[in-house]
């Protein structure tokens, strides 16, 4: 694994820098949680300014990829759960596939007067009670992600219903609703003083936004579901295939 970097490379010294940084932090060593090598030793054996190598490694800090601390060094982050969007399945699931082992940390059952939005989404009247959902889910007590989830009527969710299990399990098996179609949208939000209580972040971590229509195979809305991810311990990778241009 080379440490020198091209000058002469039409690649921008940065690129290189984090390129080289992505392939050192896979190896097994580092992946075990040895420190990584030092900044300043680094940055002289490549033959660059600190500030340029270290303006590389801000980018993976940032991505939630290595963990710096001040006085100690820089590990490799592996508590940062990895989903990817190439098929969808329900977060439990799909973090047990992964080895993750996931519980619940808190959650409430409210039913609701539907607002505007949320009526809107559910193509219901304003008004209309429907049962909310709000779950606080992580790795030991470590939150991870904030699911909040809004039923719709259809599904007969009943007055006592503790949403003890699967939620996707729960609602094909007890209620006879399959989910077989998810719609989303991703984005990001600035961290809010509800965030930071809930989710256990300071305020200049950004927080991952998904929303998420979950229809049956009749294309009818069963659940509208917000969830609010940490970002810094949960990453979306995206495969996507180039179509034939012709």
């Amino acid at each position: 694994m080379k440490n020198k970097i091209d000058h002469n490379s039409p690649i921008p010294i940065h690129i290189q820098v984090e390129s080289y940084l992505r392939e050192l932090i896979e190896q097994d060593e580092y992946q075990e949680g040895k420190f990584l090598p030092n900044e300043v030793e680094l940055s002289k054996k490549m033959g660059i300014s600190r500030n340029t190598f270290r303006a590389a490694m801000d980018r993976l800090v940032l991505e939630g990829l290595i963990i710096r601390k001040k006085g100690v060094g820089s590990k490799v982050n592996k508590t940062k759960i990895k989903t990817t969007l190439t098929e969808w399945d329900s977060f439990s699931r799909e973090m047990t596939t992964k080895g993750k082992l996931l519980k619940t940390i808190s959650k409430e059952v409210q039913w609701v007067e539907a607002d505007e939005e949320i009526a809107a989404a559910l193509d219901v009247k304003p008004g209309t009670a429907i049962c909310r959902l709000e779950r606080i889910r992580g790795v030991d007590e470590d939150p991870v992600v904030i699911f909040i989830s809004y039923f719709h009527p259809r599904v007969g969710v009943k007055s006592d219903e503790k949403f003890d299990g699967r939620l996707y399990e729960i609602l094909q098996d007890k209620y006879y609703c399959i989910p077989e179609i998810s719609d989303e949208e991703i984005g990001a939000l600035p961290c809010s003083g509800y965030f930071s209580k809930k989710l256990n972040i300071s305020a200049d971590i950004p927080v991952l936004f998904r929303k998420r229509k979950v229809l049956n195979a009749a294309d009818k809305i069963l659940e509208l579901c917000y969830a609010y991810y940490r970002s810094d311990k949960f990453l979306y990778t995206i495969r996507i295939k180039r179509e034939d241009m012709q």
